[in-house]
């Protein structure tokens, strides 16, 4: 080995580590509060999903509101409760009515209970006993879920939804969505 080759001096490796650990410390202060962001923006991205699926769910029952073959009697949509609550009913098997049996129930109903967005298959009243849970009441607090209908002179009803969330853990704000069909059966 020859005398002019030399490494580093205890010096140099000692200035390195200290420029490297002050490096080290200052990124891993940063590393909490970017997990912190991604975990909220994750759990937001989660919110909007859950809403708008539920509204787009709800929107295609209102645009089947009223659909008949035949001569159905009684109304396509009744909306109650100050919109918190819709009854739709179409003729699902082109039978020319709107089936009341178990088998074939043509009617379904969403309204907003304690915080839930509930639905019942059948439904005939917003006060009935049966209704099942669309949300999950444990990680997702629906604030407000309104539905009403606006008349246009020579078009069809335009039915808008508006439906407000946020997550059970209060992590986040607010999500409101509004979405709109047209109902052309009504």
């Amino acid at each position: 080995m020859s005398l002019k080759q030399r490494g580093f001096s205890l010096t140099e490796v000692l200035v390195a580590m200290l420029i490297g650990s002050i490096l080290l410390l200052s990124t891993a202060r940063f590393l909490p509060g970017m997990q912190r962001a991604v975990l909220l923006q994750s759990g937001r991205q989660e919110l909007e999903e859950e809403v708008w699926q539920r509204l787009f769910s709800i929107g295609k029952h209102l645009q089947r509101a009223g659909y008949c073959a035949g001569n159905c009697q009684g109304e396509g949509l009744v909306i109650s409760r100050q919109g918190r609550c819709v009854i739709v009913q179409w003729d699902a098997n082109n039978n020319g009515t709107w089936d009341v049996s178990a088998s074939e129930n043509e009617s379904t109903g969403f309204r907003l209970e304690s915080g839930s967005l509930e639905t019942l298959r059948g439904a005939t009243s917003c006060e009935s006993k049966g209704w099942d849970k669309l949300t999950d009441p444990d990680r997702l607090l629906i604030q407000s879920f309104v539905v009403n209908k606006r008349e246009r002179s020579g078009f069809a009803p335009e039915l808008n939804i508006e439906l407000t969330a946020s997550r059970k853990n209060g992590q986040g704000d607010a999500y409101l969505a509004r979405y709109g069909v047209t109902g052309f059966n009504l």
